[in-house]
């Protein structure tokens, strides 16, 4: 998988994708991580990339040409199954929508900032629009981060056990159960016995049944779902 990503902020995203997982699956060859500095793009030698909005009102508003310029030499060469646009506005990102995504090819992630962007940028580019949340912060290349994390961990082989994201919360409709491990006690507190039983069908009962209550109790609306 190859993800693009657009931002005129680049070095926010340096740490996220140097570092742990995603490094090891970038070193494995089985995802590729682009930043490409919208600036390079701006329409003058002052690097500029936004303007006053029409019709007036505060905060400034990414213009059109140098996303055009960008994608367009992207575009140029591959196809791309995606052009993504992180928004607060957008599709609240879920575990269906990122495993949608990890099946595809190329990808580009357009970072937000400012008011957001020249309207006509999404009506004529983006093809998804993604939110991880509720609220807004200072740009895209954040939700970008959370976004190419979730797709890219759970690509066959970038987990050393291809099973754990298999059974994250959220994979079946329900969180995830409980997890311990040594000491069996700690301060007089004990690891549930059916855990150290050895009893594999059992335990998988139990943690089944303990994910069903977690879920009833944290996030009932996904037992409704």
């Amino acid at each position: 998988m190859r993800i693009d990503i657009i931002s005129c902020q680049p070095d926010l995203l340096d740490s996220p994708f140097s570092h742990s997982i995603l490094k090891r699956a970038q070193q494995k060859g089985l995802a590729e991580v682009h930043v490409h500095d919208l600036r390079k793009y701006a329409i003058n030698k002052h690097g500029q990339i936004d303007d006053y909005a029409f019709g007036g009102g505060a905060g400034m508003v990414m213009m059109i040409e140098p996303i055009d310029k960008c994608i367009s030499d992207l575009k140029a060469e591959r196809e791309y199954d995606a052009i993504v646009y992180m928004t607060p506005d957008g599709q609240t990102l879920n575990q269906n929508t990122v495993n949608q995504f990890s099946l595809l090819h190329n990808i580009i992630i357009l970072c937000g900032h400012y008011k957001g962007v020249d309207e006509r940028v999404r009506q004529q580019f983006i093809t998804h629009e993604i939110s991880i949340g509720d609220y807004v912060l200072s740009g895209g290349e954040l939700g970008a981060a959370v976004l190419a994390d979730a797709i890219i961990r759970i690509i066959p082989g970038v987990l050393n056990d291809e099973t754990s994201a298999l059974t994250d919360s959220f994979q079946d409709g329900l969180l995830a159960p409980p997890v311990y491990t040594r000491p069996a006690e700690y301060k007089g507190l004990k690891v549930p016995e059916i855990l150290l039983s050895g009893d594999t069908p059992k335990i998988e009962q139990w943690r089944f049944e303990q994910a069903v209550e977690r879920t009833r109790q944290r996030r009932p609306d996904l037992l409704n779902e």
